[in-house]
Parts: structure tokens; sequence; C-alpha cells
């Protein structure tokens, strides 16, 4: 009985330890919960990005303003290693390769401002997927590595960097503010003189698992795998899916060449990417293009339906594009092994949407590649794509025109192509040369900097119907864009005027995409379980890094792009939930030509939940995953080969942090008190028969 007692004082007193100690660390740190991490990418010759120790970096924190800090930081301040806090106009390549350079910093905490920089920031290259594209020592060698034409100008590169430290970024809010306090009241210098003890400091948590390369590390997780009972994967490929549809139904899984059908694709991108993870707003980067060609799709809709086109048209969406082209090299991958749905025989043309959101005095530009047009054949068929789209142009306010004739092709999906074969094809841009977007693959590519703004005041539901100037002139290249490829798939030119982009549907797509994701129409799009349960939906717009798949599960936008898709080219039926989840024996139904959907429906006017009804639409999902990866050719310089570090912890937090020479007391009087109790305990012990004894045993008692 004594000892069940004696256990449940251990509990106890073990309970209120813990309660103690959690109550003391919330005394000491401050958790910063508002931040996202720079994290380790590789391929197949090398390792890009951020990481951290093991157990986190920590150092004094200092704010960089000016040179002056600079040189503190990394030259002549006496409390090195210092925890650099910056905000975004600091964020420089000279700044941080200074910072890189140095032994003296232990990570970087960079405050994103909504202002963005005046000058233009883009911290990927200026050369975009400059290795992987169609031009080479074999293929134009006198255009290969933008010899000719510097698409990204303004890249600095940063984001292919590999930092030694971490880098988080913090959003400018309360927590910035706690920061910015903790700073001015114990670390910032007066008169140029060094602060006193006590100091704010912050540590940070980012260790990455993966080092090296690619090649590495798939080989030592291949080796795990195969000898471990409890095997840790390292790092994982970049994937997710393509999204792709056509106006007239084929069968998904009959895989290789269609007999009789002759196909004019219209290829846009997913995917962007910025210097920290999972942030990627790409606005004019990436939203523009899927926007303008969702709605070319719901504009072509019911036009082809009535007076079909004789070619089908091919809609696909490409993720992966920003790593070495992963999406659509997978496809010609495919197509060349019989594993797509067509192989290139069936390609008839080539239209591809790149950035068309910041056009100029109504202008685009249509680029075409100067090396395949040598061939007269092809030659002759971009002439008359071209012709097409100037022809379809005439009948609205846009202007056309072609770049110079040996500019060589932006980076687009359609490069992965011209690789395996001279296809007649065009990208529609808004540049003629250099990117005008000032802001690639950064945080600044946002829906402000797309001008898509709204009056104050306005509720979420108005501002989702809410017709912006961004939306008015996207809507215009959307019904380019489908009256292009009506007339390029063979339709008719009376039927041209009758083929017009909604401006409705535009906006609702650009507050989807760009500022909330979570409204009233991308619900009614969704299945109801998806609304319901999953957490796709939220209160800002998606990210569009590609990252990897969750559980198989592809991306929000990729998921959000099938649904819209789906509703822009499919019908919907009368197939109750059972028909509509199992309907290969329901006549005139077929599961090879259509998927069918039970998605939510739109919410009544007094905005309950909506009547659930079944689509049936010929959209599809493909793997994005890259050939290296199905090939087991870590190495490869023919496809993409980026894998993302895997991690367990990633957190912030900043304490306040005593002199040296407080610590080493703390220490000495801590091993003082540890030899004094040892001593202590080996004295009571040695004794405990004379301390410990309750009554002198009684005398021997003779009877």
């Amino acid at each position: 009985m004594g000892s069940v007692k004696r256990i449940e004082f251990l509990l106890i007193c073990f309970f209120y330890a813990r309660v103690s100690c959690s109550s003391v660390e919330q005394k000491i740190y401050v958790a910063l919960n508002n931040t996202t991490p720079c994290v380790r990418l590789l391929n197949a010759t090398h390792q890009i990005g951020c990481q951290s120790s093991i157990s986190g970096d920590t150092g004094v924190l200092h704010v960089l303003e000016t040179d002056d800090d600079l040189d503190w930081i990394t030259k002549t301040g006496p409390h090195a290693p210092y925890m650099v806090l910056m905000d975004s106009f600091t964020f420089t390549r000279s700044s941080m390769m200074r910072l890189k350079n140095s032994s003296r910093v232990a990570g970087v905490a960079v405050i994103h401002m909504s202002t963005p920089p005046d000058k233009g920031f883009s911290p990927h290259t200026s050369c975009p997927n400059q290795n992987t594209g169609v031009y080479t020592e074999s293929y134009g060698p006198d255009l290969a590595n933008c010899s000719t034409t510097v698409w990204n100008p303004l890249g600095n590169g940063l984001s292919y960097e590999d930092f030694p430290f971490p880098i988080f970024s913090l959003a400018d809010d309360n927590e910035t503010q706690v920061i910015r306090k903790c700073y001015e009241d114990h670390n910032k210098r007066v008169n140029g003189s060094a602060p006193v003890y006590p100091l704010c400091a912050m540590q940070l948590f980012s260790h990455m698992h993966a080092v090296t390369d690619t090649v590495t590390c798939m080989r030592r997780t291949d080796l795990q795998n195969s000898f471990s009972i409890n095997p840790e994967q390292l790092c994982d490929p970049l994937m997710d899916y393509n999204v792709w549809a056509t106006i007239r139904p084929i069968n998904a899984t009959a895989k290789g060449h269609k007999q009789n059908e002759s196909m004019v694709i219209a290829a846009t991108r997913l995917d962007g990417r910025s210097f920290f993870y999972d942030l990627a707003p790409s606005a004019e980067g990436t939203v523009s293009g899927i926007v303008t060609l969702l709605a070319a799709a719901e504009a072509l809709r019911s036009v082809t339906q009535v007076a079909p086109p004789p070619r089908n048209i091919f809609f696909v969406f490409f993720q992966g594009e920003t790593f070495d082209y992963i999406g659509s090299s997978r496809m010609v991958y495919d197509m060349q092994n019989n594993k797509s749905v067509i192989d290139f025989d069936n390609v008839h043309s080539f239209l591809e949407i790149g950035q068309v959101g910041l056009r100029r005095e109504q202008n685009l530009w249509m680029h075409s590649d100067p090396i395949s047009r040598r061939n007269e054949t092809v030659n002759e068929e971009v002439a008359f794509l071209v012709s097409n789209i100037k022809s379809a142009a005439s009948m609205s306010n846009l202007t056309l025109d072609e770049p110079n004739a040996t500019q060589a092709l932006p980076p687009s999906s359609f490069q992965r192509f011209l690789r395996v074969r001279p296809i007649p094809g065009v990208v529609l841009a808004d540049h003629q040369s250099s990117f005008i977007n000032k802001y690639y693959e950064s945080l600044y590519d946002t829906a402000e900097y797309l001008k898509v703004s709204y009056p104050p005041n306005l509720s979420p539901e108005e501002q989702l119907e809410y017709e912006t100037e961004a939306a008015k002139s996207l809507t215009e290249v959307a019904t380019l864009v489908a009256r292009s490829l009506y007339k390029q798939a063979g339709g008719e030119n009376s039927v041209l005027k009758n083929i017009t982009a909604d401006t409705k549907t535009m906006a609702k797509l650009l507050y989807g995409f760009l500022v909330k994701s979570n409204n009233s129409w991308f619900r009614s799009l969704l299945p109801r379980e998806m609304v319901s349960k999953d957490r796709i939906l939220e209160s800002s717009p998606p990210q569009y890094y590609v990252s990897l798949s969750q559980n198989q599960q592809p991306k929000s936008v990729t998921t959000f792009v099938k649904y819209i898709l789906a509703n822009m080219t499919g019908t919907a039926t009368n197939l109750n939930q059972s028909q509509c989840q199992n309907p290969k024996d329901i006549p005139g139904e077929s599961k090879d030509l259509y998927i069918y959907d039970w998605i939510s429906g739109p919410a009544s006017e007094n905005h309950t939940a909506g009547e659930p009804f079944c689509v049936r639409a010929p959209v599809r999902l493909a793997k994005a995953m890259s050939p290296a990866f199905e090939l087991r050719q870590y190495g490869s310089r023919e496809y993409s080969t980026w894998t993302e570090s895997r991690w367990k912890t990633i957190k912030a937090r900043i304490f306040l942090v005593a002199s040296p020479q407080l610590q080493m007391l703390t220490l000495g009087v801590g091993i003082a008190v540890l030899l004094v109790s040892l001593v202590v305990t080996y004295f009571i012990s040695s004794k405990a028969d004379i301390l410990f004894s309750s009554a002198h045993d009684a005398p021997n008692t003779t009877y």
C-alpha cells in the first residue's frame, strides 16, 4: 500500500514539474508562428536553398538597414554570430552574398513588405530553364543560354544559391512588431556603441535531411528502403498532375495514336515559385495564362457543340514547368512511348498562352521558333497559324505582331515538344523580347501587380462578381484565343463572331485564383465532401509552387483547374448520385470518354447549400513527374531531376540571452550544486540505517 502511495506521489510531482517546465519555457521564449522558410532543393549536379543545423541556429538579433549595419554584422560587431533582420527592400543579391560569405551570420529573417520595390525584384535566374529548353549546341547554338535575348534581366539568381544558414520570411504583422520592440529595447546601438547584455536573440529551426545532389539523396534513400526496417525518405521528386481536356471526347483508356484525330494543342502552365517554400502568388507569371485558357474553353463550348470544327482542340495545363519543364517533358515522354492518350502524329499545331496580363497599348506578341521555320513546310504552317490569330484579332481592339524573325522562343512548354519534332506553333505573350514582368517568380507577382483591385466596402460576393479592368482586359485575350483555336481547328469563319469570352466568368476566375479560393463559385464546382472536409479552400489565394503531391492528391490549384475545366467543357446530367459514381451500366454513358463528378451546385439566394448534381466532362489528370525518376536516371541531363529535401521541424522563436560571463557563472553554480548534491546524497545513503531507523530493536526476552 505504501509503494502505491509513493508512485502516486511521484506521478503528481512529475505532472507539476511538466506544467512548471512548460510555463517556464513560455516565459523564456516567444514563438513566431507566421513564418515561412527557405528549404533545400536538389538536382543532378548540386543543391540550392537553405537549412539550419540539426538543433537549430541561434544568433543575436541585428536589423540590417544600411551598409554600416552590414559592416557591423560581418566585421566589427562584438556579439557574433548574428541573426539578421531585414525588410524586403534590403533583401538584395549584394547584401545576401556578403552575409553568405561571412562566418558571423547564424541566419536571416526577411520581413515581407506589402509594397514592392519600384525597380523590380526577381530571385529567379535571368535565363529560366536554360539547360532543358530546345536551344543547345546542336539546335540553334547561337540562341542557346539567352545569348540573343535575356528574358528575365532583373533575375538575380538568389533562388538558386546555396545558403549555409536558415532564411525565413516573416509577415509584416504583430509578431514583427514584437521582434522590432525586442531589438530596440535591448540591441539597438546608441551613438555607435555596442549594446549590453541581456540581448534579444532569435533561433531558427529548419534542418534538411538531404545533401549534395539528387543522385546522392536518391541513392541513400534507395539503400535505406532496401536494408532498413524503418526506412526514412530523405528527399522526394517534385511532382503533381497535368490537367487536360478536349472539345470532342477521346478514349482516355486507350493509349497511343488516335486514328483520324488531328489535334490543335492549347497549353499554359500551372506553377510558379518564389524564394520561400510554398509562397508563390504568380499572378502575371502563371495565373494570367490559366484564367485566359479556362475562359477560352468556356467560350468555345456552345459553338463547338453546334458547329464542331474538323480538328479537335486539346487543352492542357502543365505542372512543374518552373523546374525544367516537369509536366511538358513528362507528356512528351509519354507521347513517345505510347503512354499518352495521343502521340506526335496526332498533333497538328500548338498555341501556348504565356504571360498576357500586362500588355501595353493593346499589344500582344506571337513568338515562334526561327530554327524549325527554316523548314519550308513548318514555316508555311506557322505563317498560317499567325494569319489565323491576326484574323481573329481583327474583330477586336487587340494589336498583334511578331518579334524579330531571328529571336528565340521565350521559356515555354512548347520548347519541349520542339526537342522531338518541328511542330508548327506560337507562344502568345505580352512582351516583345524581355519580360515586362518586373517581379517574375517573386513574392510581388500578386493580384495588385496585375491590377486586380476592388472599390472599398464591397462584400466578398460583390467582389466575386466585380469586373475589374484586369478582367476586362484578359477577357479580350481569352476571346482572341478561343477564336484563334476555332479557326486553326478548321472552323467556319461565319461562326467566329459568336465566340466571346464572358467577363463575369473572368472576374470570378481572377477572384478565386488571386484573392480568395474559398468563395461561393469555387464551392459550387467542387464535390461536397471536398468542400466540407478538405482544407483545400482558404481565405487566401492558392499558392502555385509545385512541391509534392500529398498522399497522391493533386495540389489545390490543380484540383481547382480540373473542376473548373469540367464546368467549362462538360454538361450537367440527370444522373443521380449512385449513377454518377458508377455510370458504366447507364446507356449512352462511358467512363472511357468522360469523368463523372457529383458536385455541390450553386447556393440558393438565401445562401443555403445548393442542390448537388452530376457533371459529365472530357477532363483528365495525368501524372506530372519527371521521366528521370521513372527511369531511375537521377543524373539525367535530358529531364528534370529536381527533388525537395525532407525535414522534421520548422519553427522560429525569440528570447533574451545573457552575457557569456553570466552563462559561465550559472553553469559553474549548477555544477557546484550538482557536486554538493552528490556528496549529500552519498552521506545520507551511507548513514541511512542510522538516520531513518524508527526505533531500537527490543532486547531478547527469556521465558
